[in-house]
């Protein structure tokens, strides 16, 4: 393991400028449905996205992602589709969300093209975190003070999380906006066990800025997913209880907040991912400037 950091502004990211160009061509074969092109735009579409991202961190800080480890990085959308398919099992109870096809589409067909776009979510997520790391913005919000969990502490906070899950499965009406909490609550506490760096060490720390970097970065990022969903086909629309009162798009304008919880499940999903593939704990994602950047020696 070796960290490095310091900033590269002598030159632009290569994978800026083609997260760029990806952007450009297919947000307009999106939104003016240019078929059968459009039929396929949701991965290139934010592929562009992460890589245009992914560019900015370089630029910002010397370091990204992808240039830090790119075997590492690759490893992020097979764990993202993972991850999705995790959720897309718990809305057949919710059924919060479904989606809409071009005509003439099969399971194969659905099965192919939903893997590749729900492989983006994490890389997505991940990027845009070090991006709003680099602008330190979740330091200038107040923390919420030292949260510390002993063994016992982890343990309840774990239980409160497949209770979560139980209540999602039998009582999916009202407990609806669970799953955005439950698997955080499941899955940070075998973090701590580990020892993998985790959004709870912040918060023991009374070090809220990370943890503030990751919900509002997921929360910019849920921005784009609904803004590229509105005019596109295929497409997702949404069936959630009681917060139909104002839209954002095809999202609940209360919908948004969930997007917060969703990232820190987001980040405990691929420390833990990320600790099972290397048998260590090992920091890659960044959600503070003060954070060690590892760098693979493998790649």
């Amino acid at each position: 393991m070796n960290t490095t950091e310091g900033p590269l502004a002598t030159r632009i990211p290569y994978q800026l400028i083609l997260g760029l160009v990806l952007i450009a061509i297919w947000w307009p074969i999106a939104w003016l449905q240019w078929r059968p092109f459009s039929d396929y735009y949701f991965f290139p579409l934010w592929l562009g996205y992460i890589l245009a991202i992914d560019g900015l961190v370089e630029w910002r800080t010397g370091t990204s992602p992808w240039r830090r480890s790119p075997t590492t990085w690759i490893l992020l959308f097979p764990l993202s589709a993972v991850l999705w398919w995790i959720f897309e099992g718990l809305n057949e109870f919710l059924e919060n969300w479904y989606y809409v096809h071009p005509d003439g589409t099969g399971r194969l067909y659905y099965f192919t093209t939903s893997t590749l776009s729900f492989a983006t979510v994490i890389p997505a997520v991940i990027g845009t975190i070090e991006l709003f790391a680099s602008f330190r913005i979740g330091e200038r919000i107040p923390g919420l003070g030292h949260w510390k969990f002993g063994a016992s502490g982890l343990m309840r906070f774990q239980i409160a999380g497949v209770v979560m899950l139980i209540l999602i499965a039998i009582w999916p009406t009202y407990a609806f906006a669970l799953v955005w909490l439950a698997l955080f609550f499941v899955l940070e506490p075998i973090n701590q066990r580990l020892g993998q760096p985790s959004l709870w060490q912040y918060a023991r720390q009374n070090n809220w800025g990370p943890i503030y970097n990751v919900m509002l970065a997921t929360t910019f990022t849920g921005f784009f997913w609904e803004l590229w969903n509105v005019f596109a086909n295929p497409k997702w629309f949404y069936d959630v209880p009681f917060v139909h009162v104002l839209q954002i798009f095809e999202m609940p304008a209360l919908g948004y907040f969930g997007y917060m919880p969703f990232g820190m499940e987001v980040v405990a999903f691929t420390a833990l991912s990320l600790w099972i593939c290397g048998h260590r704990p090992q920091r890659y994602m960044r959600a503070s400037m003060d954070d060690p950047v590892e760098t693979s020696s493998r790649d």
